[in-house]
């Protein structure tokens, strides 16, 4: 251990796989804030925060286990010629899911429960808390798999994981709140994880779509949503959203009045 503490080699892999799983994970951040946004709000910090720390074990746990997950690429049965590995179920299922998760959350967001636009829908504690740890680990599988390639010491895996979630943990709360008062952001960010969503499968079944595109259609699209928001609020001082003016009031002409016949 001392030795690593000592190792120029040791702190730089350390500080690229932090980074790398930072990069890598600004996506869980995002869904895991949509995700807490079901909750009451004074519950939403401590479920990011209990999530990330059930799900920080769950990445050790991939990673002690480093033999068990290089052996997932061997093909365990093929479909249509195509050899399927539990590497590639697993980002199958987590592709699917993301799918699932991600249109239910939009229809959410535009009809709300039973057709009510503004309707929002509370969730449990638990169940919130199950998804972020589920989803967290289809989100690092990426991460942990290039970990394995660039690092041969546990411990710096393990340190730079640890080091991240804490960071994910502190940052999580800001990028919540601008989420949560942006809500073309999150319409923004439900549509990336359709996009990754499909990624993860089209890469389950051998189609491997490299991840720099993703990335600048993620990092173009932010930057243009980032120039609607200013400009927005350099057209409404006070940040509000535009509306449509009330429509004119037109009078009515009044209807000429019959005579009264009395009768005699």
């Amino acid at each position: 251990m001392l030795e690593l503490l000592t190792s120029a080699d040791a702190w730089i892999a350390f500080v690229t796989l932090t980074a790398l799983e930072l990069v890598l994970g600004i996506d869980n951040v995002i869904f895991i804030t949509i995700l807490v946004d079901r909750l009451p709000p004074h519950r939403r910090n401590l479920a990011r925060r209990v999530g990330l720390f059930f799900a920080m074990f769950m990445r050790i746990g991939l990673l002690s286990v480093l033999a068990w997950l290089v052996g997932l690429t061997a093909p365990l049965f093929t479909v249509l010629k195509q050899e399927i590995s539990g590497r590639d179920l697993i980002l199958i299922s987590g592709g699917l899911f993301l799918l699932w998760k991600s249109t239910k959350e939009i229809h959410h967001l535009l009809e709300g429960e039973n057709g009510d636009v503004s309707g929002k829908v509370s969730a449990g504690f638990w169940p919130i808390i199950l998804q972020i740890i589920v989803v967290d680990v289809v989100f690092s599988l990426d991460s942990i798999i290039t970990a394995v390639g660039m690092v041969d010491k546990i411990a710096v895996m393990i340190a730079a994981v640890i080091a991240s979630v804490a960071l994910m943990m502190a940052f999580a709360s800001s990028i919540g709140q601008f989420v949560g008062g942006h809500p073309t952001i999150k319409m923004l960010a439900l549509s990336f994880l359709v996009v990754v969503g499909i990624v993860l499968i089209a890469d389950g079944f051998g189609n491997h779509v490299p991840k720099g595109y993703i990335y600048f259609a993620m990092a173009f699209s932010v930057c243009v949503e980032m120039l609607n928001i200013r400009m927005r609020k350099h057209l409404l001082p006070n940040g509000q959203a535009e509306t449509l003016p009330p429509p004119k009031k037109t009078r009515m002409k009044r209807k000429a009045k019959l005579p009264i016949i009395k009768k005699k």
